[in-house]
């Protein structure tokens, strides 16, 4: 009887199971049901994943799009051609234009100053220059563009310097701009000043406006070199100008050759004569009575040619010399061992094959121009040493040459006097890969040199553009950082993860990984106004632990293995002996600090920063070292977290059975776990570096931000994604600045790019060598 129920029981059992079953249209049904969401679900992981690659090329792209227009080469525009404004039988000695190429001024031989269109060379006003009947120009020089000053040498030893000037009015809203003629050295009755009193001529002068006046030099027909300064007063109750003139006479360039050009610099304390030996001679006339040349060096490669044409760039600086060769070479002055400044060649350009007869100097920039015999011009740029145009503008030689103040135009003259405006499009000279990526001889320093300096208090300041300075400062601040955290991220991740009890692990844990969560401006914050000061006043405290705290920690565990009796180590649960590191650790700590007026007593005459200069090594207090903590302490997290993952996730069968095979726990660890492991291990890394050269707010608020090219752990650094969040927001949109800064975001996604794409590659060999275990 009892079968017979039992029977019934798992009879009733059985039909139950089969209702609850789905029937065949059912289970077609859930299996369709299935495939369409692994279908989908497959599909849509796709359609993301490729989203990311998309996203990745889309900003690649963007930050390409902002960086291409400065790898373009500059180009020349519509040319407009037209005979000289005023007539052709006078000769054009000077050509200059306002910064809207509105309007333009020409001077000529016959003594006018003719205003003119320069667009369709239509005469708009002429001024006749208060020159003696009779008397012609002989000489012509002009001063730095900006003060736009003109001195025009004759041949009785007189001398007259003018300014044009340029006036914007708007009206209806329509700008008029009309244009005047100036004597700074007086009004028109008493414009013209004595250079020499016997009448001599004078060949070549040379002119320059400064904070002491007016000043001129000339050579004479004689062979004389004369330095005039003009001194103007003006009467605060009359209005009267009064011109005080100092004269002095200089010594001539030794031999017998001619002097072929002159130029004064805007300190008046340098001057430069070139002659028609090839060579330029360098006074001192900081002192004009004592004035006498320090240095005369041969500036033309050919050793018979002649200096044809010689120019200043911006500020008076740079001196760029065209010769009878056809060569163009960039010199300025540089201290030598013997604190004597000395004429010395930076650079050569590329030449012409005829002699260059004019070289025009940009108004904003370090660029210029030259012109030669055949009308060929060449447009260079000097920091770049670039040379970015080259074209032909007539078959005869080019007289005039002058760029319009925005370099957007050249106007030049030839022997025919035929006008020409060449459009020219230029807007980024200043990039080229030696410029952003090899040393660089910049005007004012001894020698070449890796600079990032991008603006200045001065209007004729050289911008610096070497990334080179970022991106040693973004490496050298991820690798300090990644010497503080990797070590302690990574031991700490074995030690959690393989000796910790599982109650501890599940405190610590938690715990280091929210440390992820503290914003790092405030990281940055707490290291450039708490840690850096506390560095600086406890150098010593800080490598006392860095020495003492690993030392010290072993012996303790050697102690506690040991000395301490067994029954006292066996209240401490397995797995919590990290616990009563604490005090240890806190203990170490306060002890260092506490020694480090000693130490310093003791070994370092009281002051450890002072005894760092004292051997030569720069001590800054925002420095690699606090931000190798700081940034350490925003990485540890991340490396910590993915670390402690692979390590748990090693299969308990491999870690059993080494320790079933006699392995010690310390040989497991080494032998089997890591290199299970090394893949998750590796990429918690490379994600930890990549964080690091990522990081902008503690390396900008910790660094002090000095574009520095070193390695020293006591100087700060600039990094890439410091100085993108620095310069920015000033940088002019789509200056060549602007650019750069693209360039540099460029940079730090392609370098973080290949590290990432590196480290997986080699992720994968590990994946595949250690998968057997």
């Amino acid at each position: 009887m009892t079968d017979v129920s039992n029977a019934s029981a798992v009879g009733r059992e059985k039909q139950r199971i089969q209702d609850l079953l789905p029937s065949g249209e059912k289970r077609a049904r859930l299996r369709r049901w299935r495939s369409a969401k692994d279908y989908s679900a497959k599909y849509l992981i796709a359609t993301f994943g490729f989203s990311v690659i998309i996203a990745l090329g889309l900003i690649f792209v963007y930050l390409f799009s902002e960086v291409l227009p400065m790898l373009k080469p500059a180009s020349v525009g519509e040319t407009v051609e037209y005979d000289s404004p005023g007539g052709n039988p006078a000769q054009t000695v000077q050509v200059a234009s306002d910064r809207h190429r509105e309007l333009g001024v020409r001077f000529t031989d016959d003594r006018r100053a003719v205003f003119f269109r320069p667009l369709t060379g239509e005469v708009t006003r002429e001024y006749n220059l208060p020159f003696p009947e009779g008397v012609a120009i002989t000489a012509r020089g002009r001063a730095e563009p900006r003060t736009r000053l003109v001195a025009y040498g004759l041949e009785n030893g007189q001398a007259l310097v003018t300014r044009h000037t340029f006036s914007e009015t708007f009206s209806d809203g329509r700008r008029d701009v009309t244009g005047n003629i100036e004597y700074p050295l007086g009004d028109e009755d008493t414009a013209l000043l004595d250079v020499v009193e016997d009448g001599t001529p004078i060949t070549q002068i040379a002119v320059q406006e400064g904070s002491r006046g007016i000043s001129v030099v000339a050579a004479l027909a004689d062979g004389r070199l004369r330095f005039v300064q003009f001194e103007t007063t003006t009467s605060f109750m009359t209005g009267e100008t009064t011109v005080e003139r100092q004269v002095y006479d200089l010594e001539r360039p030794p031999g017998d050759s001619e002097i072929t050009a002159i130029l004064l610099d805007i300190t008046m304390q340098n001057l430069l004569v070139g002659d028609d030996d090839g060579r330029v001679h360098y006074y001192n006339v900081r002192r004009p009575s004592q004035a006498r040349i320090v240095d005369s060096r041969r500036v033309t490669p050919d050793a018979d040619a002649a200096v044809t044409s010689m120019e200043y760039l911006l500020g008076t600086v740079s001196l760029i010399v065209g010769g009878s060769d056809g060569s163009v070479g960039q010199w300025f002055l540089v201290r030598d061992a013997d604190n004597v400044q000395r004429i010395t060649f930076v650079r050569g350009f590329e030449g012409h094959d005829a002699p260059v007869t004019v070289i025009a100097p940009e108004y904003a920039r370090k660029g210029f121009a030259t012109a030669d015999e055949t009308g060929r011009v060449k447009v260079h740029y000097s920091t770049s040493h670039r040379t970015v145009l080259d074209t032909q503008v007539t078959n005869g030689p080019i007289r005039t040459l002058s760029f319009a103040p925005r370099a957007n135009a050249l106007y030049t003259v030839d022997d025919e006097e035929r006008f020409r405006v060449v459009a020219v499009n230029n807007p980024h000279p200043e990039v080229s890969m030696a410029a952003l990526w090899d040393r660089v001889w910049y005007e004012g320093r001894s020698s070449e040199e890796f600079v990032w300096q991008s603006s200045s208090a001065t209007d004729e300041f050289e911008p610096k553009f070497s990334l080179v300075p970022l991106t040693v400062g973004t490496l050298k601040a991820a690798f300090y950082a990644m010497l503080f955290a990797t070590p302690l991220a990574i031991l700490g991740a074995i030690y959690s993860a393989y000796f910790m009890a599982p109650r501890m692990r599940g405190m610590v844990k938690p715990t280091i990984e929210i440390m992820e969560a503290l914003p790092t401006v405030i990281l940055g914050f707490l290291a450039g106004l708490w840690l850096a000061p506390f560095v600086e006043n406890h150098i010593p405290a800080v490598f006392s632990i860095v020495i003492l705290m690993p030392v010290l920690m072993v012996a303790f565990a050697y102690l506690w293995t040991r000395m301490i009796p067994e029954g006292l180590r066996l209240r401490v649960p397995p797995g919590w002996e990290a616990a009563l590191l604490i005090p240890v650790v806190l203990a170490i700590g306060w002890f260092c600090v506490t020694m480090s007026p000693l130490i310093e007593i003791w070994f370092f005459n009281g002051d450890l920063r002072q005894w760092l200069t004292d051997v030569g090594i720069t001590y800054d207090q925002r420095n690699a070292l606090v931000v190798g903590v700081a940034m350490g302490f925003a990485v540890i997290p991340t490396i910590y977290s993915i670390s402690e993952d692979a390590v748990f996730n090693v299969p308990k069968h491999l870690t059993q059975g080494s320790l079933a095979l006699g392995a010690t726990p310390w040989q497991t660890v080494t032998k089997v776990v890591l290199l299970t492991a090394s893949p998750g291990i590796f990429s918690a890394v490379m994600i930890g570096f990549g964080r690091a050269v990522g990081e902008t707010m503690i390396v900008l608020m910790a660094t002090g931000n000095s574009p520095v090219v070193n390695f020293n752990i006591f100087e700060g650094m600039r990094t890439l994604s410091a100085n993108i969040a620095v310069e920015m927001p000033e940088a002019a949109v789509g200056g060549t600045h602007f650019r750069i800064l693209f360039l540099a975001a460029l940079v730090l996604f392609v370098l973080t790019f290949i590290m990432n794409t590196a480290a997986e590659l080699v992720r994968q060999r590990l994946r595949r060598k250690y998968s057997s275990l």
